[in-house]
This record gives C-alpha cells, sequence and structure tokens, in this order.
C-alpha cells in the first residue's frame, strides 16, 4: 500500500510510530502496595497469562521514594475500609511524585470513604467477602493510565480488552469534536486520519504488536476504511447547511469508533480474511 493514497504526508506518520517506540522502551511497571492479602489477589489477576516482570510487589513492606519514582502506576490495597498513617504516608508520596494511584478498599462498608492524596474516582470500593474484581481493576487502569495502559495491556493480557475499548472510545470522541470544530471543507480530513492511525497502532500495540516501518504499512490497509464515513459526513454539510456540521461530528465519532473495531477485530483474529468480513460489515453501518 502506498503512502501518497492518505491525505497526510509521511512523517506524520513515522511521527507516530516513533511515538510508540519511545513508549514501548519506558518499561516503569505497576507497583502494588499495601496490605498483603489483598495484593496477592490482584497481582494473580494481573499476571495471570502475562509477564510478571510487568508487575513489582512491595506488599507487606516499606515502600521507598526510589520505589514510588520507579512507577508507572501504583496500585495500593487497604484492609478494614480504612487508610492508616502509614498508609496516607505512601499515598502522599506518590502524590508529591506525580505516580497516578488506584487505591483498592476491602472489606469495610458500603458508604463512600475519603482517602487522602486520592481522587474519589481512584478508589475501588470492595465489601467484605467479596473477590477484587479484575474487570473494574482493568477499567480503572485503562482510563487512569492512558498514555501508558496500551503497553501494559501488551503485556498483561487481562488489562487487554479494558484499555482496547477506552483507546477506541477516546480517540472516537475526539475525532467527533474535531468534525464539528474545523468549518474548512477538506482541512478535518488530514486531522481526523492521523488521529485514526494514531488510534490503530496503539491497538496493535496493545495485542503485543510490534511497529517499524513496514508492519505501520501493513495495518495503514485497516485505515482506509474510514474515508468512506468523512465522504457522508461532507455530504451532509453541503446539502443540509446549519446542521450539517453536528451530523458531520457525528459521523466523524461513529466512523472512528467502527474503525477502531475493525482494528480491534483484526489483531484479535490476525488473519486478513477476518478484516476483510469486519470491514464489510462496519461498511454496511454507514
Amino acid at each position: 500500500m502506498k503512502l501518497g493514497r492518505f491525505p497526510i504526508h509521511p512523517g506524520a506518520i513515522y511521527g507516530v510510530v516513533k511515538e510508540l517506540r519511545a513508549a514501548a522502551e519506558d518499561l516503569r511497571p505497576i507497583v502494588l502496595a499495601g496490605a498483603p492479602g489483598p495484593v496477592k489477589e490482584l497481582r494473580d489477576s494481573l499476571v495471570a497469562g502475562g509477564d510478571p516482570q510487568a508487575i513489582r510487589d512491595h506488599s507487606g513492606g516499606e515502600v521507598s521514594s526510589y520505589d514510588i519514582e520507579g512507577a508507572g502506576l501504583l496500585l495500593y490495597a487497604v484492609e478494614g475500609g480504612k487508610t492508616t498513617p502509614e498508609d496516607e504516608e505512601v499515598l502522599r508520596l506518590a502524590e508529591r511524585k506525580g505516580v497516578e494511584a488506584i487505591v483498592v478498599l476491602t472489606g469495610g462498608g458500603s458508604a463512600p470513604v475519603d482517602v487522602p492524596y486520592v481522587l474519589a474516582t481512584n478508589v475501588l470500593q470492595v465489601p467484605p467477602g467479596t473477590p477484587v474484581s479484575a474487570v473494574a481493576i482493568a477499567e480503572m487502569i485503562a482510563e487512569r493510565a492512558d498514555e501508558r495502559a496500551y503497553m501494559w495491556a501488551a503485556r498483561l493480557p487481562v488489562l487487554r480488552e479494558a484499555v482496547v475499548e477506552h483507546t477506541i472510545t477516546k480517540f472516537a470522541r475526539q475525532n467527533g469534536i474535531l468534525g464539528v470544530a474545523i468549518f474548512i471543507p477538506g482541512a478535518d480530513m488530514p486531522v481526523l486520519t492521523l488521529n485514526q492511525i494514531r488510534m490503530i497502532f496503539r491497538i496493535a500495540a496493545a495485542y503485543g504488536e510490534e511497529i517499524d516501518r513496514d508492519r505501520a504499512l501493513e495495518i495503514l490497509a485497516v485505515v482506509g476504511a474510514g474515508f468512506g464515513f468523512r465522504a457522508v459526513a461532507r455530504e451532509a454539510v453541503a446539502f443540509i447547511p446549519g446542521v450539517g456540521w453536528a451530523i458531520k461530528g457525528g459521523v466523524a465519532y461513529v466512523g472512528t469508533k467502527a474503525l477502531g473495531r475493525v482494528a480491534a477485530a483484526y489483531f484479535e483474529a490476525g488473519g486478513q480474511s477476518k478484516l476483510r468480513e469486519t470491514v464489510g460489515s462496519v461498511r454496511s453501518w454507514s
């Protein structure tokens, strides 16, 4: 496939490839700390079928400033539903070092608990006798880690579904907004396309694909399926003045989301035949 068929300069595409390759070199792990019992449960869930080196377990022991600085994310477990001064010191250290912290509170009640130094949205409360949900943890990591989550998904398959879904939704929303905000006819295509390429490469990385120049050319075949959505959007703007911009944004959102589904199905199945079948389904939606 020739890059010249795309409405953006090849250098921009290779820039995205460089972004991913640089991110792949950041091997900072998810650090687990806090109560040993819940941490063991978390570790076993996260590592299942994956790379144990993506996790560093400091449960039951002292967590130093050096440990926090080397973390990509802190996953901290608290038993009894209430933090201790020792817990709060670790969480304060994570806040000072700019490390995102997710706290799992086990054994407490159902009433919301205020955890110092941690956003309320970063706290997962687990009722007594209830196992920690791997799905809930994966969703929180996908949302909070964001720029790093897709690299962890490559090493920890339990995170993959949530990370890919978050990636698709994020870029679909961005393109929906851009589709409305960019008023100059045709100016949206390079921006939306580059965003779709970035989305697809991140999905590829989440499935453990190594993105180099040759692999990028193969993957970009998926992006071509999205051009039809933008053609529909341009026609809507031309024939329905005023509300056309809203339609254009909606098509950009739906088209990007559908394209993300194509990419996810492609890397999940690992075959060109599955890709053609899925692309055909997506085109029928438009």
